[in-house]
């Protein structure tokens, strides 16, 4: 399969060789977390917090993200962290710049759109602590829901998916599809894929939520709605998981839909 490109950002980096995949992002994106926590000195899951913190306070506030981190104290590792960021993740993102260029007028007031790079980056790391942070909790739950996105069906043939108790199902039209490869492998892990239709996220995770003494979600979609999908969720008290696109290709970006994919290899190693 030839490697995905998106509107800001692909997972491939730059590569067009039709056996890359987005393995070494994934191996890049745990050596940074590693490396960063490693800065603040404490063990175990506080730490991990307390990067997320700092992380979700840089990419709302949108300051560099030295100048967050000399504020809690240490001007070495705001240095370093920043260095690390965009060092390693550049290459996934060197299409946002053009894209901030040339954004419509009236498409500058959606903040989704409007992601910059460094956002991109913060984003990016704040998904690998997030799943690190709530794995466990997300295992132990009672019930565990996916979200998958109607981006990554079969383009080539007409969807035949069917609204199920929470959202539409998939119904296997053909092995290609990675709404049915992704589905599979979610079932043998006993989570429930769904394909995300609803533009009301926090309505739907509150109903499963309601339904369910406790529930966890694994969401899969662009970096930035997976990382804000993800906050919505510790917020209503639903621990998340999540894998980001290769790409970012829907008609949102794009102006018009084009197909996408994921790492399964890496779904099945956030969810075994």
């Amino acid at each position: 399969m030839s490697p995905f490109f998106g509107k800001t950002y692909s997972l491939y980096s730059d590569s067009t060789s039709t056996t890359t995949t987005s393995d070494d992002y994934f191996k890049t994106i745990k050596k940074l977390a590693d490396l960063c926590l490693q800065k603040y000195g404490n063990d175990g899951e506080d730490n991990e917090k307390k990067l997320l913190f700092l992380i979700r306070k840089a990419s709302k506030n949108k300051p560099p993200l030295n100048k967050v981190l000399r504020k809690n104290g240490n001007n070495t590792h705001s240095n370093s962290i920043k260095e690390t960021l965009k060092k390693s993740l550049s290459t996934y993102t060197k299409a946002v710049e053009d894209h901030l260029k040339n954004l419509s007028f009236f498409k500058m007031f959606d903040s989704t759109l409007r992601t910059t790079e460094e956002q991109y980056h913060l984003y990016m790391l704040e998904i690998e602590l997030v799943n690190r942070i709530y794995k466990d909790s997300f295992n132990r739950c009672e019930y565990k829901f996916a979200l998958l996105p109607h981006c990554l069906r079969d383009f080539n043939l007409k969807c035949k998916a069917v609204q199920g108790d929470i959202e539409h199902i998939c119904k296997g039209c053909t092995k290609e599809c990675f709404i049915l490869q992704g589905s599979t492998l979610l079932k043998k892990y006993h989570i429930d894929p769904y394909i995300s239709m609803r533009m009301d996220q926090e309505k739907l995770l509150k109903e499963v939520k309601d339904k369910y003494q406790s529930v966890g979600v694994l969401g899969i979609a662009c970096i930035p709605e997976l990382a804000r999908g993800m906050r919505l969720s510790i917020r209503l008290d639903i621990p998340p998981i999540g894998i980001p696109l290769d790409a970012n290709r829907c008609s949102r970006w794009m102006g018009k839909a084009y197909e996408n994919s994921f790492n399964l290899k890496e779904l099945e190693n956030l969810v075994k």
